[in-house]
């Protein structure tokens, strides 16, 4: 038998969306929506697209592994130094790097009950020790992160907008957690969704890097951006973190048609404006039809649901699959009675209400 550290028997596997060519294949369906990942509907951005075609003909030669020409781009868009940042392969990468740089053996990990799996992942691979916050109304519990705070805490990861739940842990939740951190734990921002937030106390995050504070900011394309595909992602931090995490990155690890999308993808306003409508439009129907069917659902600022279905989310998802929808079931978050829908497109989204009304009849 061979040996193997005993943090990776720890470690589930990540269990992704179901892709739409694996439902037609397993189903012999020929019309499949993808409502499971929170993709951008739209598709990528236009000048991503072209921008990244025009790169093709560079393909034999190794990708900038400074990543200048994005960082300068994100540098005069965030209004920060260019040494304020890291890319990565998609905020993933990024997670990993920190758990990689930060954490010893036995050192703690505070997250919330209800979250992105993999800050689990990354603290297991380095043998980390999790503490689990139970959620309060549906939100991250920053008083309970704060008290949880004890001399092995080395991260904190708040999802804002939390995955799955699709809240926000507000500024001054955000401030008061900040005023007890230790000098020798980070707080982990997570804003893979940040262009979808409206709420007027959402914080504006990047303003603490600027501040000094031990705060690491993620964002990602993949999102609002539509280059899931392409995974691009980037942390915003002040410099002596930056470099410390830069040690544990492996180089060209952000392809050349990532970054070079991304640089275009970043002054596509017209797309990015479009995006943000749909996700507005599409909130506003499928909440009108959650309560004209009577499904409690958890107010969202994100590009995804959380809505009751009064059964077992399993056997939702495999009636809803028969009908070519794919979506999130709930039971891999720990909460069995609800699924996860991604807003998409308005027809999309009057095809999951009319296929879901069908099975919950």
């Amino acid at each position: 038998m061979m040996k193997v550290r005993e943090a990776i028997l720890g470690i589930k596997p990540y269990v992704p969306g179901k892709p739409i060519e694996e439902v037609k294949r397993e189903l012999g369906l020929s019309d499949v929506i993808k409502l499971a990942s929170n993709e951008n509907p739209l598709g990528p951005s236009p000048r991503g697209v072209e921008a990244a075609g025009k790169a093709l003909e560079s393909l034999n030669l190794y990708p900038d592994g400074a990543c200048f020409e994005l960082k300068e781009a994100l540098s005069a868009h965030l209004g920060v130094s260019s040494d304020e940042l890291i890319v990565g392969n998609g905020s993933d990468e990024v997670i990993k790097l920190l758990a990689e740089t930060f954490l010893h053996p036995e050192d703690e990990v505070i997250i919330g009950q209800y979250t992105f799996s993999e800050y689990e992942f990354a603290t297991r691979l380095m043998g980390g020790e999790l503490v689990v916050i139970d959620a309060l109304d549906w939100h991250e519990n920053l008083a309970a992160m704060a008290e949880a705070i004890t001399d092995k805490t080395r991260l904190i990861f708040v999802g804002n907008p939390n995955n799955p739940l699709g809240t926000i842990a507000k500024k001054e939740a955000v401030d008061s957690l900040l005023a007890k951190l230790p000098q020798d734990a980070i707080l982990v921002l997570d804003e893979a969704y940040y262009e979808y937030a409206t709420d007027p106390d959402y914080p504006q995050s990047v303003d603490y890097v600027k501040a000094g504070k031990n705060v690491v900011v993620l964002r990602t394309f993949s999102k609002a951006y539509g280059l899931a595909g392409l995974r691009v992602g980037y942390g915003i931090a002040k410099k002596e973190i930056i470099d410390l995490i830069s040690r544990a990155r492996e180089p060209f690890n952000v392809n050349s048609l990532a970054q070079t999308a991304a640089v275009a993808a970043l002054g596509d306003e017209e797309h990015l404006g479009a995006s943000q409508r749909v996700n507005e439009e599409g909130k506003s129907y499928l909440y009108a039809q959650f309560d004209r069917l009577g499904l409690p659902y958890i107010p969202t600022e994100a590009n995804f649901i959380m809505v009751q279905v009064g059964r077992s989310s399993r056997e939702v998802f495999q009636a809803l699959l028969q009908k070519g929808v794919i979506i999130r079931t709930g039971n891999i978050f720990g909460l069995d009675n609800f699924i996860r829908v991604s807003i998409g497109l308005p027809e999309e989204n009057q095809r999951f209400i009319a296929a879901l009304e069908e099975v919950l009849a």
